[in-house]
């Protein structure tokens, strides 16, 4: 095989893998489970959590969705949104240590809900919603660990907390982060604003657009980088050619 030949294979196969890479790290930033929006206040009130489980399989699909919501900073006035083709059951525990509202004292909280009989296939997404009455005051985050069941018995765990200062684990739960107060209001209670709780149930889903907009930019600019990376690839094979022909008209 001639040297210039040799010279195309190799950019060739460099200018792939390359963007195979690239392209493949894209599709694994949107295989985790996740929660929108991603912030609320501290506290928040009347609004709506939605869970976001992608189909990783290729050749399964997901048939079973449990979430759990952590106990010892419980979310309150847990609704199920209705979802066409899935059935939600909703289990409730009693409160090691019950929480005083102005309309109570609470003593038991949802801590898991699992949605069965319906299927996401692959390449495709599920959406969950859920609605809340109240959200804790006292944490800075919430992880709502997950377990998701494919038609093929495989059960992937997203239950892996992420740690300060460390890499992302293999399997991360949904985390949601609490702020301590609204960037425009001053206030850890209800607003209107992306980083506070929605004040009515239509303002959550709009964060949640939001979220799915900036993570559809984030892989739209890795997906351009590969294809950055495939054309100098080829300008390096086309320069190596005119190379040698040059070289033997000499």
């Amino acid at each position: 095989m001639s040297p210039i030949r040799t010279t195309l294979r190799r950019a060739g196969l460099v200018a792939a893998l390359t963007t195979a890479g690239v392209l493949a790290a894209a599709g694994a930033a949107f295989a985790h489970v996740t929660v929108h929006p991603e912030t609320y206040a501290k506290g928040a009130t009347d609004g709506v959590l939605t869970f976001r489980v992608p189909n990783e399989e290729d050749t399964a699909s997901t048939t079973k969705v449990q979430v759990f919501l952590p106990t010892d900073h419980p979310v309150l006035g847990v609704l199920v949104t209705p979802q066409e083709g899935w059935t939600a059951q909703v289990t409730t525990t009693k409160l090691k240590t019950p929480v005083k509202t102005d309309d109570g004292t609470i003593t038991e909280a949802v801590s898991e809900i699992t949605w069965t009989g319906g299927r996401i296939r692959h390449g495709q997404y599920q959406d969950f919603n859920v609605a809340f009455g109240q959200l804790p005051d006292d944490t800075d985050q919430l992880s709502f660990k997950t377990l998701q069941t494919y038609s093929d018995g495989n059960v992937v765990r997203w239950i892996e907390e992420a740690k300060k200062g460390a890499e992302e684990p293999e399997n991360p739960a949904p985390v949601l982060t609490l702020t301590a107060e609204d960037a425009e209001t001053g206030s850890g209670g209800t607003s209107d604003s992306a980083s506070g709780s929605a004040s009515s149930s239509s303002s959550a889903p709009a964060v949640a657009a939001d979220s799915t907009s900036s993570s559809d930019s984030t892989a739209r600019g890795l997906g351009i980088a590969g294809l950055v990376v495939g054309v100098l690839g080829l300008a390096a094979a086309g320069y190596a050619l005119a190379r040698g022909r040059g070289a033997r008209s000499e």
